[in-house]
């Protein structure tokens, strides 16, 4: 995983209705870019919709939340519809910006072995500059914990 202090990698990914979003058209803001395994199973779920119900908190910081998986734009748009999630769905099948950022790790489940996105966080300030690291994150508390950090507690 990347570190405090380094330049965030600038990515061009497509969101949920194909429209290309480039890290860098965030300069000026913070950014919560998060990472997560899949749309529609239970954490990530739970993840996404702690971060919808947080939203207005997070807007009123002037504070962007992007998430990254490596579904496809028609599953983000209908995990996006279904939940009524607000902020932006970035898809990544050829893991662009997940293998940039180290989250794409080799996980143990039940004793099996596989590569896969790690449920990690990266809050990026507004140079571009990676302000904190937050690997292996809960789905229930990450969007708590990152407020809690914005509001210096």
């Amino acid at each position: 995983m990347l570190e405090v202090g380094t330049k965030a990698p600038d990515f061009t990914l497509p969101d949920k209705e194909g429209n290309a979003v480039s890290l860098s058209d965030f300069l000026g803001k913070k950014v919560v870019l998060y990472f997560y395994p899949r749309d529609n199973t239970p954490g990530c779920t739970r993840q996404a919709c702690a971060f919808a119900q947080n939203y207005s908190a997070f807007q009123e910081k002037n504070v962007v939340v992007i998430g990254i998986s490596k579904d496809s734009v028609a599953s983000h748009l209908k995990f996006a519809q279904k939940y009524e999630l607000p902020f932006v769905l970035l898809s990544d099948p050829e893991l662009q910006a997940i293998q940039a950022y180290g989250v794409w790790q080799e996980k143990k489940l039940y004793g099996k072995v596989s590569m896969g996105v790690v449920r990690s966080t990266y809050l990026i300030n507004e140079q571009g500059i990676i302000e904190k690291v937050m690997p292996k994150v809960k789905p229930d508390t990450n969007a708590a914990e990152i407020l809690a950090y914005l509001a210096g507690e």
